[in-house]
């Protein structure tokens, strides 16, 4: 006897669109962005708005009005912290089955959207910068093609990243028709020999 569940009845066709521009039938791998020691700019930021602003009440103490200037600083530098934290954290990219799509925030409004077809990809490399590379766990990834390079640094866990990316590399040059007639052209090659 068999029995219809409920997920039975769902259609199958059931697609889900994680992002904007994905293609019908493309799969989302993975998402991953910069390490948040690339954010250090937006850390400096923030403390120095308020070390700078700490400086005047700890001179002049019996001047209380001056107490006013750390808590500026502090909203001077929570504002400028606000603009780096936003253009990292907006800042992706998207690994599918047919590409690599990279989208970076260029200031409060602006987005730049790079893709890269996995096909193209000729060969893929990781550094880990020496020894705050290896503490903090992040590292500089390469992505040769025919055109130019794509350089990602300061990615949280390279070498983690680098295997993900390689899979899909070579799971989507599997998928290809180039790469099936050439697998035909040796498997007849061999029968003739």
């Amino acid at each position: 006897i068999y029995t219809l569940s409920l997920h039975d009845a769902l259609p199958i066709c059931v697609s889900k669109e994680y992002f904007k521009g994905q293609h019908e039938g493309e799969e989302l791998l993975f998402v991953f962005r910069r390490h948040i020691i690339a954010m250090r700019k937006g850390f400096y930021s923030l403390l120095i708005p308020l070390a700078v602003g700490s400086i005047p009440p700890l001179i002049w103490q019996t001047k209380l009005e001056l107490f006013i200037i750390p808590v500026v600083g502090l909203i001077i530098g929570l504002l400028l912290f606000s603009y780096h934290f936003i253009m990292w954290y907006f800042t992706i990219y998207i690994v599918t089955t047919e590409r690599i799509r990279q989208v970076t925030q260029k200031g409060l409004f602006g987005t730049d959207v790079v893709e890269l077809r996995l096909e193209k990809i000729q060969n893929i490399s990781y550094n880990i910068p020496g020894f705050s590379g290896e503490v903090f766990k992040f590292g500089t990834i390469v992505i040769q093609t025919f055109v130019g390079d794509l350089i990602i640094r300061m990615v949280e866990h390279p070498s983690e990243i680098y295997n993900k990316l390689q899979d899909a590399v070579h799971n989507a040059s599997k998928d290809t028709p180039q790469e099936e007639l050439y697998e035909k052209e040796i498997k007849i090659g061999r029968a003739h020999v």
